[in-house]
């Protein structure tokens, strides 16, 4: 294997292992925000099995959007 493309796959390797923590990290702080939520793994998942109307209003609103802002912040890798 020549010099470049160990470097590269150690980078790739590098920034995979930076994506999963990060998102790991959010995924804990949201089941914080959220402690009586089964988010599961995928939190699109969430958003698309979640039937609305099945929490008071209020509380609908903050699932959804800390679910959502949490998808966000993983995107954008913070």
């Amino acid at each position: 294997m020549s010099v470049h493309l160990r470097v590269f796959a150690r980078r790739k390797r590098a920034a995979a292992g930076a994506w999963a923590d990060l998102e790991g990290r959010v995924c804990s702080e949201l089941s914080a925000d959220l402690p009586d939520e089964d988010l599961g793994e995928n939190l699109g998942d969430a958003l698309d099995l979640y039937e609305m109307g099945s929490k008071p209003r209020c509380e609908e609103v903050e699932y959804l959007e800390l679910v959502q802002e949490a998808i966000e912040r993983i995107e954008r890798g913070r």
